[in-house]
Formats: structure tokens, C-alpha cells, sequence
């Protein structure tokens, strides 16, 4: 079983992931740790920049006593011209458990796949998915409202090009949320209804801002990091249209000031932020037992 999209995985998948993750979250929080994987090796290559992808895999396989090796891609033969399917190929000889990847391409990790005889994770390609990032958004919010049905769920920023944006629209639905996408008008993709940022926001039980990269600020919205807040981020007035209870989400990195005003990011009874992290550790720990589990049958 690879983990590669939110539409390749079944109810019954996603249901036993966030379960787990649940129990590791419990247990993770009690410093416990699982040895489920003691023995298994587990390959790390990322050939996009990561902190919290990448820590959280390899904390995730450390804590299942899994070794987790990462490829420094910089250091790697990809620089001297090798292709991703030798360098699949090669890595495929070494008998890995578990591959993790992440790569500027769409559908790089799906072909990957295709050469490699163990599982391959998908930890974000390109514009297309990270799908283990919306499962560990999906763990955060049923941990805080206990329940995901119902829920309404903006997600506002650089929608084109989020590919967390995108794996939640796929995924929190079919676990009962309404989901709302909103953002500047050049930065939403083709066919999505148009909604503004305060539309979107307005009675929202949970609020997720997106990073904006800086470049784009002025090459195609024109703005500089006030405007673009005062425009379309997440400040006190717009939160304060939101449910009472609303939560607020960011996958990180955050431009403070930029899309969300710090003193909202650092609210601690409203920001599930460190939630975030600290739940990205449980849920790929979660998906690394169920694939390396299902390989090893």
C-alpha cells in the first residue's frame, strides 16, 4: 500500500489512520514509545527545502524503532545529472521499508512508486497533494471539536498553488465538513466559485490561512505584507466574524504579518498551530505502521 493521494485511500484507511494517530498522540504525549517497526528502515529523500515534513517522518520512524536515513539530495548523483528513475532504481536495490518523498513535480512520488517494490509516501509534490498533511489537519480538528461532521472549514490564501489546500478539499469533506476556499482573486484556481476571504471566514468553525510566497506579493497581486493582511489575512476583526469557538490552522511556514497576524498564530486558546506539528508526528507514525505493515503481509 502507498500513501500517495487523498482519492487513492479508502474510508476505512483514512478511518484506521486517524485512529491510530489518536493512540499515538495519547502515547506520544506520555513519552511512550512504540517499537512496532524495530528492525524496518525507512528512506527520507526530499528534493524540495522541509523542517516540519521532514522532522516529523523521521521523528515518526525513530519513535516506531524504525531507522529513518535521509538522502541530502544536494549531495546526492541527482546533481550530477542522474535521473529520478535511476536514482528510484537505485534506492530500490538497497531493500528499504518505507519510502518517503517529496519532489517539485506533480506525480513524481506516484512514479517512483512505480519502481519501487516498497511503500512510497507522498510528503508533497509540486501543486498536486500532500495527503499526510491534510490527515494530521483532519487529527488536529477531530482532537479540539471531537468530531469533524458538520464542521465548517475556510481555508483562505494562495489556493492555485497549495497543494494542502487542495488534499483537504479532497479529504475533510467526505469526513462531514463544509469546506471553504477563498483568496485574492488571481491566487484562486480555475472552476472554484468565487468567495471572498471575509464570505469565507464569516461563522467558520475553523479558519486555516495559507503561506503567501513573497514573490508574488507584487509580481501578481500588487501588495506589499500590510496590504496583503489588511486585504486578505487573518486579523482580530475577521476572526472575531467567525464562530466563538472557531480554531485557527496553518501548515507553516508562516509569513507573521503577512497572512495572519501574530498575535493570532500565538493565541493559545484559539491556534492549533503547535497542535499541528505535534500531531503530524502521530499521524505519520500511524501512516507508517499501516503501509509497512501491509508490505510486510
Amino acid at each position: 500500500m502507498d500513501i500517495l493521494s487523498i482519492d487513492a485511500m479508502s474510508d476505512g484507511e483514512i478511518a484506521e489512520i486517524l485512529s491510530r494517530a489518536a493512540q499515538f498522540f495519547a502515547g506520544n504525549r506520555g513519552r511512550r514509545s512504540a517499537e512496532r517497526l524495530h528492525g524496518k528502515i525507512v528512506f527520507n529523500l526530499f528534493y524540495e527545502n522541509s523542517t516540519r515534513t521532514a522532522m516529523s517522518f523521521a521523528t515518526a520512524a525513530q519513535r516506531l524503532g524504525a531507522a529513518a536515513i535521509s538522502l541530502s539530495v544536494e549531495r546526492s548523483s541527482v546533481q550530477k545529472g542522474e535521473t529520478l528513475e535511476d536514482t528510484a532504481r537505485t534506492l530500490n536495490a538497497m531493500r528499504p521499508d518505507a519510502l518517503v518523498m517529496r519532489h517539485r513535480e506533480n506525480g513524481a512520488p506516484a512514479a517512483v512508486a512505480l519502481i519501487m517494490e516498497a511503500p512510497v509516501l507522498n510528503a508533497g509534490d509540486g501543486t498536486n497533494e500532500h495527503p499526510t498533511q491534510a490527515l494530521l489537519d483532519a487529527a488536529a480538528i477531530q482532537h479540539r471539536f471531537g468530531s469533524i461532521e458538520g464542521l465548517k472549514v475556510a481555508i483562505c490564501g494562495d489556493i492555485r498553488h497549495s497543494r494542502v489546500a487542495r488534499s483537504n478539499a479532497k479529504l475533510l469533506p467526505r469526513l462531514g465538513a463544509e469546506v471553504r476556499l477563498a483568496g485574492p482573486p488571481g491566487l484562486m484556481p480555475e472552476g472554484v466559485p468565487a468567495r471572498s476571504v471575509d464570505e469565507a471566514i464569516a461563522g467558520s468553525d475553523v479558519v486555516m490561512m495559507l503561506r503567501v510566497q513573497r514573490e508574488r506579493l507584487e509580481e501578481e497581486l500588487g501588495d506589499g505584507p500590510g496590504e496583503y493582511l489588511a486585504r486578505y489575512g487573518l486579523t482580530r476583526e475577521r476572526l472575531g466574524t467567525a464562530a466563538p469557538t472557531a480554531a485557527v490552522m496553518h501548515p507553516g511556514p508562516m509569513n507573521r504579518g503577512v497572512e495572519i497576524d501574530s498575535a493570532i498564530a500565538d493565541d493559545p486558546e484559539r491556534s492549533l498551530i503547535t497542535l499541528q506539528v505535534e500531531m503530524g508526528v502521530a499521524v505519520r507514525m500511524a501512516c507508517l505502521e499501516l503501509v509497512v505493515g501491509s508490505a510486510a503481509r
